[in-house]
């Protein structure tokens, strides 16, 4: 007789995973009256914006705060976005 344990277990792997997937789609709070509930952006003066630049622009490439300061920008786009 051939077990058919490894397909069940495999099985269970995806849907534990899709299950992961979906619960994390689905935890934005919401406000009275139905709305999602969006934490607000801060915003940051021109002359603020351009030393930041300017500062960024001597870190080396590679740099870690390279890529965070990228990925702080795409939350930034997608909280303008959830409003």
């Amino acid at each position: 007789m051939i077990s058919n344990a490894g397909c069940w277990r495999r099985r269970l792997v995806v849907l534990a995973i899709a299950t992961t997937w979906l619960i994390g789609c689905a935890t934005a709070g919401f406000e009275q009256g139905g709305t999602a509930a969006c934490p607000p952006v801060v915003e940051y003066s021109r002359a603020f914006q351009v030393r930041a630049a300017e500062e960024l622009e001597l870190l080396p490439n590679g740099s870690a705060v390279v890529e965070m300061v990228g990925d702080y920008a795409v939350l930034r786009d997608q909280v303008r976005n959830c409003r």
